[in-house]
């Protein structure tokens, strides 16, 4: 008959820990957010202007092939501008703006797209947002520390006793005996926000922009039963 209690008994004691692990790495990709606007009299002149600036930024980004991932255009919006005429309002303009999402994995190229993009008319660029992809090897070498670290700890513990581990019996994520109920997406790793906003018209010299190094971490619950010792 199995013992199923979780804190074993005299013949199998069981020895529960948790084991940690976290690596500072460089980050894999970085993503930067552009807003294009646009500004006419008319809503068709503010549309016609957004269309061709938006037309533009896209054809820059994309002119960085393969350094560019990613693009993918977010929110758009033009709306009248109201002004008070006497009693009422009237309409003196429209603004249009559009946004879109650069996704890079080449950091010399991005350095210098921000600066070709914010030296446009009208355009604003937030981040850049440095992090790991999902299937980054550094998430699998975290959690593999993490699992060599209980390890190491449950044979510690069992040592102070003089005696050693016998068998495990179990291994989890921290949290997936008892998950949190749902809030949302966590915040993006090693995030860093700049803007840049330009009406120039001499070309700017690239951005030196440093990569920010991005923490993984990894927690492990183990649970061992391990040799009677002689107390």
């Amino acid at each position: 008959m199995t013992n199923d209690l979780p804190y074993g008994t005299t013949e199998a004691p069981r020895l529960a820990v948790c084991g940690e692990a976290r690596l500072e790495v460089d980050p894999e990709i970085a993503r930067i957010g552009i807003t294009v606007s646009a500004r006419g009299t008319d809503r068709r002149s503010a549309l016609d202007d957004l269309t061709r600036r938006n037309n533009t930024v896209l054809e820059l980004v994309k002119s960085y092939g393969e350094a560019v991932e990613k693009v993918e255009t977010g929110a758009f919006s033009i709306s009248p501008e109201l002004t008070r005429h006497g009693r009422g309002e009237r309409i003196r303009a429209y603004h249009g703006r559009v946004h879109i999402t650069a996704e890079l994995s080449d950091f010399t190229a991005l350095g210098e797209l921000t600066t070709r993009v914010a030296d446009l008319d009208l355009i604003r660029v937030d981040g850049p947002w440095w992090a790991l992809r999902p299937d980054s090897p550094s998430h699998g070498e975290a959690r593999r520390q993490a699992v060599k670290e209980a390890v190491q700890r449950a044979r510690e513990y069992a040592e102070a006793l003089g005696t050693r581990l016998a068998a495990l019996v179990e291994l989890a994520d921290l949290g997936a005996e008892n998950p949190a109920p749902y809030g949302g997406p966590p915040p993006a790793a090693g995030g860093m926000r700049m803007a840049f906003a330009a009406e120039a018209t001499e070309m700017a010299p690239p951005l030196d922009l440093e990569p920010q190094r991005q923490t993984v971490t990894a927690q492990v619950n183990a649970r061992f039963t391990m040799h009677p010792p002689e107390l």
